[in-house]
């Protein structure tokens, strides 16, 4: 018989021998006959490892073009770090949420069950342990193949090769023309990879190779690496999976897509059953394993991933977004944006945070059961820690979200429009206490009297630059009210606070000018509006008519509490890394802004806006001692609640998310209100988060001063003021504070009345109507 014959298959047992029929072969086929020929060569290895590529004449490319290529690679191929998911915490070590751009968490080969490791190599690169970059046996092999079918059928790309492709397209991020380059069959790019390839294979052990290839790889459904996979599709650690779990996983690595179990279970148990046999076939699994794995279902137990500050609980998702900004504009995480950007998109960060849960609980639920989500306003509530500037809590009404049917939003009303806030909201009355503390710097006494009249022009005030003066003299656009006809002075200091007289302060504001207010808020953490846009000098600063956040006003506060101590709000405590470095962090920076008497005369003052004053009838369940200014802005469209203990201050903003809500005539957590007021909106929220907020905390008080009233006298007119007189003027001495050693804290008469704890300044009488 002739060796160009060949025997046809039939059904007839005499069948015959026929001839075999010549095969053109294909520029393919005939590259395999070289290369067979060269054996194994080096340039087989450069040339089509990985893929069969077209013959090399065909791209145009020598025997010496190829070989300057290869040595123009550099040696140094490292790999960058792996992009991993980043978990941030409350201070009690909580799971606030995990956020990433890359849902992976690296773990170590002790970490991975033998399975997974074993399957892995068993269906991408069997011969892993014994070849070296290149798996010469492989190319030849899948050249043949191709040769015969004259097409890419089959490919050689080794493990370790496999990994660098990976390297790359990790590298790339999410630059799609990046990532479609690092994934181009060229042989410029294969050549790279084998450069690579080799390099690692000198560098490494299969087993180190083997790790991070398990780390990196892709597995669908947003898991990369083998940990994310596992958690994905079965919630377990990757050394906890068994045959079938971890010969599904091993077989998703070729096409996540085509053997997604969620969408393709039955092309997914059918590869899944393949890289069992592969197994079987290299010894790994006895037959009877293997028919035991393959009768087992998927059994996923599957967890959709739960990526960002959306899927935070308990209204943490503001503050986690809040987090967020920090690390990405903070310097002390990298000296320029990108670098910031860099270290977050790169994840593996354990983030520790000052977020204390009990008062973060006690936030939401005031804000959420005071004012529905459906309400046309809306609140927030931020609370911090005096002494420190540790953020405690951050809460609103509406959730954290991107659908608006849903009245959600990803919008933080408690921040700066920098941290992720809006433009912020007018803080009215809540400002005051800043013009008090200006004033008691440059030496204005808390004795201090003015005429305050119910209504009078705007005088003129000297501001950094130069005076203000007013244009419109004698209209209504040029003219200041207070809230209530019954306002009429002359006023101290005490009572105008705890009435909230807003022409007592204008006039407070023209005895010292509007450059010590502006520097006073500075001093105090507000150096800019809340849209990021400069303070301005009018005299209506005083009064809050410029916009800014609950963390700001509530930062104030806190400083008034700390006895003027200023700390640049927190909200990281620590960060470290998935392997235990420690990544620093700005530490606490604080300073004393004011003189401690001068904030002790301010908690005094404040002290008294809560006994006798617009916020009378919000103490707390325990009678423990707090200080509390209202505000309500022009129009009622923002009304605002201050307040603190000596331990927590907090501050909460009511009002219209967008251009304001005029809150009159209006029903609010199903309450119906003529009119919104500081006292009456923001206040009742203020109280039961602070109720539930300090009740594990110990009491405290705050010294204060003894402040007498003002002697009975006339006091002198100013400028400015319509139809009444303005400063008193006092001789030297006679108007400084005076203080009472032998009261408790040389600060307060004792109050004897039944049932409070409290003591009582002397202040004049309240009511609610506020500026």
């Amino acid at each position: 018989m002739s060796r160009k014959s060949r025997r046809t298959s039939t059904s007839d047992p005499g069948d015959t021998w026929v001839a075999r029929p010549r095969r053109r072969e294909t520029p393919l086929g005939l590259l395999g006959h070289g290369v067979k020929f060269l054996g194994y060569s080096t340039l087989a290895g450069v040339l089509l490892a990985g893929v069969a590529l077209p013959a090399a004449g065909a791209l145009g490319l020598t025997a010496k073009s190829t070989a300057d290529s290869f040595d123009s690679i550099p040696d140094d191929f490292k790999t960058p770090p792996l992009n991993q998911a980043s978990q941030i915490y409350d201070a009690n070590g909580g799971l606030i949420a995990k956020v990433y751009e890359r849902d992976r968490t690296v773990i170590p080969a002790d970490q991975m069950s033998p399975l997974i490791r074993t399957a892995q190599v068993d269906i991408e690169d069997a011969r892993f342990y014994e070849h070296g970059a290149v798996d010469l046996k492989g190319v030849l092999r899948a050249i043949t193949k191709n040769a015969e079918s004259g097409a890419t059928v089959q490919g050689a790309s080794t493990l370790t090769q496999q990994y660098v492709k990976n390297v790359n397209v990790e590298k790339a991020g999410d630059d799609q023309a990046a990532v479609l380059e690092a994934q181009r069959k060229t042989l410029g790019r294969k050549i790279q990879e084998l450069k690579y390839a080799i390099k690692l294979e000198e560098d490494l052990t299969k087993d180190q190779i083997l790790t991070n290839y398990l780390n990196i790889t892709f597995y669908g459904h947003q898991a990369y690496g083998i940990q994310a996979a596992s958690q994905r599709y079965f919630s377990k650690d990757a050394k906890d999976l068994t045959l079938p779990e971890a010969a599904m996983l091993a077989g998703l690595v070729q096409n996540p897509s085509q053997y997604d179990p969620k969408l393709h279970p039955v092309a997914a148990q059918k590869r899944r059953d393949t890289v069992i046999d592969k197994m079987v076939e290299n010894k790994h699994v006895t037959a009877a394993q293997a028919q035991e794995a393959k009768a087992a279902p998927l059994g996923l137990r599957y967890k959709e991933p739960q990526n960002g500050c959306i899927t935070a609980n308990a209204g943490m998702g503001f503050f986690c977004d809040y987090v967020r900004h920090v690390v990405k504009q903070d310097p002390v995480f990298g000296k320029t944006a990108a670098e910031r950007k860099k270290l977050w998109a790169a994840g593996g960060l354990n983030i520790y945070t000052t977020l204390d849960p009990v008062k973060q609980a006690a936030a939401q639920n005031a804000v959420t059961k005071r004012v529905n989500v459906t309400d046309p306003v809306s609140a927030a509530m931020t609370m911090v820690e005096p002494g420190t500037g540790k953020i405690l809590a951050m809460a609103q009404t509406r959730p954290y979200g991107l659908d608006p049917n849903k009245n959600q939003t990803v919008v933080n009303y408690n921040v700066d429009a920098a941290m992720g806030g809006g433009n912020g909201f007018q803080p009215g009355s809540n400002f005051k206490p800043i013009v008090a503390a200006a004033a008691l710097e440059a030496g204005v006494p808390p004795t201090q009297q003015y005429s305050a009249p119910n209504r009078m022009d705007w005088p003129t005030m000297s501001t950094c630059s130069g005076p203000w003066k007013n244009l419109k003299k004698g209209t209504k656009e040029g003219s200041v009210p207070n809230e209530s006809a019954g306002e009429v002075g002359p006023y101290d200091l005490k009572k105008a606070m705890a009435l909230s007289v807003n022409t007592y302060f204008v006039q407070m504001e023209q005895e010292i000018g509007l450059c010590a207010v502006k520097q006073m808020a500075n001093k105090l953490g507000i150096a800019t509006t809340a849209s990021g846009d400069p303070l301005r000098e009018l005299p209506a600063m005083g009064l809050g008519t410029q916009e800014v956040s609950p963390l700001v006003m509530a930062n104030v506060y806190a400083t008034f509490a700390a006895r003027g101590t200023y700390c640049a709000p927190v909200a990281i405590s620590k960060i470290s890394t998935v392997d235990g470095r420690d990544v620093p962090v700005t530490p606490v920076k604080c300073n004393q802004a004011i003189a401690q008497t001068t904030a002790d005369v301010i908690n005094t003052v404040l002290l008294g806006v809560t006994e006798k004053g617009t916020a009378r009838d919000l103490d707390l369940d325990d009678g423990r001692q707090i200080a509390a200014k209202t505000g309500t802005a022009d129009e009622k469209k923002a009304a605002w609640f201050s307040g603190y203990t000596a331990n927590l201050a907090a501050s909460v903003w009511l009002g219209g998310p967008a251009k304001g809500v005029p809150m009159k005539d209006i029903r609010i957590g199903g309450k119906y209100y003529d009119e919104v007021f500081g006292a009456t909106g923001p206040g009742p929220i203020w109280r039961l988060g602070m109720n539930q907020a300090v009740k594990d905390m110990p009491e405290e008080t705050f010294p204060t001063v003894y402040i007498p009233d003002p002697p009975k006298r006339e006091p002198t007119p100013s400028p400015g003021a319509s139809g009444s007189p303005g400063s008193p003027t006092f001789g030297p001495g006679s108007n400084r504070p005076e203080t009472a050693p032998g009261w408790p804290g040389g600060g307060r008469k004792p109050n004897p009345g039944p049932g409070n704890p409290r003591s009582t300044p002397t202040t004049g009488g309240g009511q609610d109507d506020e500026g």
